[in-house]
Formats: structure tokens, C-alpha cells, sequence
């Protein structure tokens, strides 16, 4: 018998009078499970809206809970680094309902941080950004031009430009996620020679499906130790229709205690708009995780 049904029975043999504090309880424990499930986002880029403010107006149609902003682009390299156009982040997060979930620096893919040393002070900047925008997690990462996979001495760049910035991250409570092509064992190697809790993984179900790890083992392996926040992706196909087992990623994430945000990413069909795309994909992501 469910804790429910035993409080439906006993209602009926004592009477409500002396079943309140039992079901106050039970409210109580209905509102705490509510509260556990994901907060649901997309990155700006996904919804054609890098590092532009009508992602917040396309998030609110779609009935997402947050955006993924990007730092800047290749066009605009100030863009969220320039004070006033925070605020106006802020303003429109608040007229739309939808926060700003994270922050993301995909520009590294084609000015790569293990190689030019104007990405430093990006890097160095985000944190202040992050934190004036109430943004805990913030996205590097590692693709095209800027890959770590069997480039030990990019990497080794990357590890001293990670520390180098490490210890303002701590002290602003953010956390910097790679996001790369690379198994959990190469995380690790970077982020212990980092030595810095402020250096975590950001994981993406789909790039590493893609690549052949156990992504449900790699998920326990890292735990919510060493994972910052969570792409959940498809390559062409929609949110649980594509090759990734979205049910076991929802499996694993409630055992390893997981519960931040979850950011959508790609999971755009050929045949299908961006727009129709997002609104099948909010609605599965709901059923799913939400």
C-alpha cells in the first residue's frame, strides 16, 4: 500500500481533524519532488539566436525555462562583456520569464584557446560575466579548430591557461566545463593537473555517444563531482528519437544525484524548421526530465 493510499484509508477511520499534520507532510513531500525535477533550457545557438537577445522572446514561445547565452561571436567579440549589454540580458530575462541558464564560449572552436592569447582574457572575462549575471557554469569548448584529442601540447597550453584563471573562478563560485571530444580518463588527466574544483566536465550525451564511450558509465564515473551541466543533444533526429537512450541519461542522472540544468542542443531534422523541432522537443524533454 502507497503512502497515499494509507492516508485516503486512515482519512476515512479518523476523520481530518486528526490527519492534518499527516497530510501537511504528504504536501510537503509532493512540493520537494516537484521541485526535483530538471530545469529545462537550449542554447541560444540551436534556436538561431547566437549571442542575440530575440533568444529570450524564441525560448519563451517554444516554453523553455532558461537560455544558454554565448559570451560573444566571431562578429562581436565584446557582446556580454560590455556592462551595458548585460543589463539589457537582464531585462529581457525578466520580461520574459526565462533566466539565463549558462554561458557558453563556442567562439573557442574557431579562435582556439590552446592557441591564441587574445581567448585568455575572454576567459578571464566570463568568469566577471558569470557572475554578473547569475550564471554558475560557464562552457569552453574544444571542437574544430580548437580539439584536444591527441594534442598533448594544445592541452598542456589549456591546462596553464585553466589555472591561470582557476582560482578567480573559485572565488566567484563558477565552475568552467570543457566540453570536447575527450573520454573521461583524458578529462581527468587535465582537470588533476588543474588542481582546481572550479575545472569540471561539461558533459554532452550526444558528442560522446558519438565517440563510442559508455556514456552511462562515463556519467557514473564522473558523477556530479566532476560534471557541471549537461548538453542533452541529438545529431538530425529529435529529443528521444535519435541514437541516444534519453531514458537510461535520465536513469543515470537520478543515480548519480544529478538535478542542474539541462540545456537542449541541436536535435533538428532536416525536414523539420527549428521552430517545430523545439516545440516537439520541449514537450518529449518534459515527459522525459521534467
Amino acid at each position: 500500500m502507497n503512502r497515499r493510499t494509507l492516508l485516503e484509508k486512515a482519512l476515512l477511520l479518523t476523520g481530518v481533524s486528526a490527519l492534518s499534520p499527516l497530510l501537511g507532510k504528504s504536501n510537503s513531500i509532493d512540493k520537494l519532488r516537484r521541485k526535483q525535477n530538471f530545469p529545462i533550457g537550449a542554447c541560444d545557438w540551436s534556436i538561431n539566436g547566437l549571442a542575440s537577445l530575440k533568444a529570450f522572446d524564441t525560448a519563451k514561445q517554444i516554453g523553455l525555462d532558461g537560455i544558454q547565452v554565448s559570451l560573444n561571436s566571431v562578429k562581436d567579440e565584446i557582446h556580454l562583456r560590455d556592462a551595458a549589454m548585460q543589463q539589457q540580458y537582464k531585462e529581457v530575462s525578466k520580461r520574459t520569464g526565462v533566466a539565463i541558464s549558462g554561458l557558453a564560449l563556442g567562439i573557442l572552436n574557431e579562435i582556439p584557446y590552446k592557441s591564441e592569447s587574445r581567448t585568455e582574457q575572454w576567459v578571464q572575462d566570463s568568469v566577471d560575466v558569470a557572475k554578473a549575471l547569475g550564471v554558475k557554469a560557464i562552457l569552453l569548448a574544444f571542437f574544430g579548430k580548437n580539439d584536444l584529442k591527441n594534442d598533448p601540447k594544445g592541452t598542456q597550453v589549456v591546462i596553464e591557461r585553466l589555472k591561470a584563471v582557476a582560482s578567480k573562478a573559485e572565488k566567484a563560485g563558477v565552475t568552467l566545463g570543457i566540453e570536447s571530444w575527450l573520454s573521461v580518463p583524458e578529462h581527468m588527466a587535465i582537470i588533476d593537473a588543474v588542481g582546481s574544483p572550479a575545472v569540471k566536465v561539461y558533459y554532452d550525451v550526444c558528442n560522446s555517444s558519438v565517440m563510442g564511450y559508455d556514456i552511462f558509465q562515463e556519467m557514473r564515473d564522473l558523477g556530479t563531482k566532476q560534471i557541471c551541466e549537461v548538453h542533452i543533444k541529438e545529431n538530425g533526429f529529435l529529443i528521444g528519437q535519435g541514437q541516444v537512450d534519453m531514458k537510461r541519461v535520465r536513469q543515470t542522472l537520478d543515480e548519480i544525484g544529478y538535478r542542474g540544468w539541462l540545456q537542449l542542443e541541436g536535435a533538428v531534422p532536416k525536414d523539420k524548421s527549428m521552430m517545430d523541432s523545439y516545440l516537439e522537443n520541449i514537450k518529449a524533454a518534459r515527459q522525459l526530465f521534467g
